[in-house]
């Protein structure tokens, strides 16, 4: 039995089917940012689809690639730029805020060097006033036979001053004294302030230089008002020391 093969020819791509073939290349163009600088001329023509039948393809000329490359160049440039402004900025804020916390620092250092400067400066007793009564004077006056300090002109409700940075730890009746404070100064020294008429200040209370802390008056075993004023080796009575030489030690012209 003789068998017979069926036979048949290609049949090109109708007009539809390669204008949906360019369409599609032209989009996939079109995702790569390759657009509209594409003229038809770069499309190949239908003669040669139809002479061919292979489905065309879109050749780019060298003067579009050279656009494209010049495109893309221009995009790195201005991205790297613009990290480059960034960077900038970013090294300028760093170096204000170095620079501020810099300045706050000595801003902070300077106010606890002068801080530490005014706690540690003595100051006279009494203000504007001078020494009436030295240092281990004679006579009947005192029990011990010698003034035990030095007495400061003062009217009566004088202002009286802290001479130091220190611990009040007496304050009362102080006998022949009459009333008085006594101080802890930060050295470990005391500092006594007697003929009081009035006590500003309470035992444990911390005082600074210049600090008010009562008021001069007559009080005890006085002839007039003044403020006597002893620097001391302990708190207790008889431990004194030579105030002149101590305000002065401490920096205070008497």
């Amino acid at each position: 039995m003789a068998f017979m093969c069926a036979t048949g020819k290609h049949r090109r791509p109708s007009r539809i089917k390669r204008g949906t073939a360019q369409a599609a290349s032209v989009a996939a163009l079109a995702t790569t940012g390759v657009i509209g600088g594409l003229a038809a001329p770069a499309l190949a023509a239908d003669n040669s689809v139809e002479q061919t039948g292979l489905t065309p393809v879109i050749t780019i000329g060298d003067s579009i690639a050279d656009k494209i490359d010049a495109q893309a160049a221009a995009q790195k440039q201005a991205a790297e730029e613009t990290a480059r402004k960034k960077a900038a900025a970013e090294a300028a804020r760093k170096k204000a805020e170095a620079k501020a916390k810099a300045e706050r620092e000595a801003k902070e250092r300077a106010a606890r060097e002068a801080e530490r400067k005014r706690l540690n400066t003595f100051v006279a007793p009494i203000s504007d006033s001078y020494v009436s009564t030295g240092y281990k004077t004679g006579g009947s006056l005192w029990s011990s036979g010698s003034h035990t300090g030095i007495d400061f002109h003062a009217a009566s409700g004088t202002v009286v001053h802290a001479v130091g940075s220190g611990t009040v730890v007496q304050t009362g009746w102080g006998g022949a004294y009459g009333n008085q404070i006594v101080i802890r100064m930060a050295d470990g020294t005391y500092t006594q302030y007697g003929h009081l008429s009035s006590i500003g200040v309470s035992a444990g209370q911390k005082v600074t230089p210049g600090q008010q802390i009562g008021l001069s008056g007559s009080t005890g075993n006085t002839t007039g008002p003044h403020l006597h004023f002893e620097a001391r080796t302990t708190a207790e009575y008889g431990s004194d020391i030579d105030p002149v030489a101590y305000l002065r030690s401490h920096g205070v012209n008497v």
